[in-house]
């Protein structure tokens, strides 16, 4: 597991039926412009918890 020197991460929380790339693509410009390296994606709204890390 990789530790933040910080230890912040970003969460983005959606609560959409559908993950689409244009999801994954605002959660990566969140990364690139707050300079973070680690999110977690989390998204409540399909019919199972969707989840992802993503890292830059």
């Amino acid at each position: 597991m990789m530790k933040e020197k910080n230890g912040k991460i970003i969460v983005e929380i959606k609560a959409v039926s559908n993950l689409t790339d244009a999801h994954t693509a605002q959660t990566l410009h969140y990364l690139a412009a707050t300079k973070q390296k680690v999110a977690l994606f989390i998204n409540f709204g399909s019919k199972s918890l969707e989840h992802r890390r993503l890292m830059l």
